[in-house]
């Protein structure tokens, strides 16, 4: 099992993408890994032979550096495989190192271990009893439904339900239910589905308890008019034209746009505790959460102040699509001096956000609403302006609540006047 990045200690198979005994090429990839953040791609590092695979797909909780395969060369006995995957499994996994190669024991053109060799827990079986396998998009799907998975035949590795599994079920008529084994209609319906905590769920719980237990948030809140921003991505939306609907500008792109604009009036806000020293980063490398069927990811847009709103939004876009089809790289998702969170979209007027270790700052973005404001030039003495409601959670320890206001009130004003981004 390959350590995908710096913090991986664990890993699972996702799928392997060649069979026992079929050849690869280099940089074909072999088989996927699911970390506690994403599903990545494993390519093959030299042209080889997939001799036997110790850890089917759906194996769960495999240490770096335990041995998941046994890989071979052309014209290599294959005879051979079965019995060194047994031992392989068996041994003690060894301690990896970073960048040396250990290869199984060689004896008589047998076949050889993959280049990273890694300890695993087979599992051939899925176990028995109430808990039910299934992949992650399958369980919301029969969450909405209100199918119980435990009706749900699995077409997947070892019996795990899979997406096409729950939308093919159909439930059974009510005349093929004996009435002998179950009293009433509703006897053989579960009252709630067991869903089993994924590597990528668990850190999301870890991270966040650590957050809100250890950081001494304060929060902020101010109301930010609107109107310009919308008359602005307007202007530049039809620019556009028809055609080209895919790169039209959201109010998210200003935002983040701002977001960078004011860190650079207030570098304070953008920097991180890393206990005995305060960093104080240059650059905007603003983190999106995303929301993907499996839990919340923050990719990265890195350095935001020195793109164009057009360059955000293309950027923004391709990576919220790479988290949703778990296809993030630990590059995309590892760092960030910044995050925002946008709930606008879901009709949310006002929320708070936890705010992202070792990051400072989290702002919070809600709705834009039509709201009633004073205006003394017009003849009724007000007008309808569209207000959004903004939050910002700040860790005193870095961020003071002056330092956090300067900074609301920074960004405020780029999105009050949005032309400022132009010049």
């Amino acid at each position: 099992m390959p350590a995908m990045s710096p913090t991986m200690t664990e890993g699972g198979i996702a799928a392997w993408k060649k069979k026992e005994g079929e050849t690869f090429a280099a940089g074909d990839v072999v088989l996927e890994i699911e970390t506690d953040k994403a599903t990545i791609d494993v390519e093959a590092q030299d042209d080889g032979i997939l001799a036997k695979i110790i850890a089917p797909d759906g194996s769960k909780n495999i240490s770096v550096g335990s041995p998941i395969a046994i890989i071979a060369e052309e014209g290599d006995d294959l005879s051979g495989a079965e019995k060194l995957a047994s031992e392989a499994a068996s041994d003690k996994p060894p301690s990896p190192k970073e960048g040396n190669v250990s290869e199984a024991p060689k004896a008589d053109s047998s076949p050889k271990q993959p280049e990273t060799p890694v300890r695993t827990e087979t599992k051939p079986e899925v176990p028995k009893g109430d808990r039910i396998f299934a992949s992650p998009i399958a369980k919301k799907i029969a969450l909405e439904r209100g199918i119980p998975l435990a009706k749900v035949n699995g077409s997947g590795p070892e019996g795990r339900i899979l997406r096409e599994d729950v939308e093919k079920y159909k439930p059974s008529a009510p005349a093929a239910t004996s009435t002998a084994s179950f009293p009433s209609p509703t006897a053989s319906l579960p009252d709630y589905v067991d869903i089993p905590v994924t590597n990528m769920r668990r850190t999301i719980g870890t991270r966040l308890t650590q957050s809100k237990q250890d950081i001494p948030h304060y929060y902020v809140t101010l109301d930010i008019n609107m109107d310009k921003v919308f008359k602005l991505r307007e202007v530049f939306n039809k620019t556009l034209g028809e055609k080209d609907k895919a790169a039209k500008l959201s109010v998210n792109d200003f935002v983040l746009k701002a977001v960078a604009c004011a860190l650079a009036d207030v570098p304070e806000a953008n920097s991180a505790w890393l206990g005995e020293t305060i960093r104080q980063y240059k650059k905007a490398d603003i983190s999106l959460a995303v929301a993907t069927p499996t839990g919340l990811i923050t990719p990265i847009i890195k350095d935001v102040g020195s793109k164009g709103l057009a360059s955000i939004s293309a950027e923004g876009k391709a990576l919220a699509k790479k988290a949703r089809d778990g296809k993030l790289q630990p590059q995309e998702y590892q760092g960030g001096t910044f995050t925002v969170s946008n709930l606008g979209m879901f009709g949310v007027s006002h929320f708070t956000a936890i705010i992202n270790p070792p990051q400072s700052c989290i702002l919070a973005v809600g709705a834009t609403t039509p709201t009633l404001v004073p205006a003394p030039e017009e003849e009724r003495g007000f007008k309808v302006a569209q207000i959004m409601k903004v939050t910002l959670s700040a860790d005193h320890r870095t961020v003071d609540g002056a330092i956090g206001a300067r900074w609301l009130a920074a960004f405020k004003g780029y999105l009050e006047n949005p032309l400022t981004f132009m010049l």
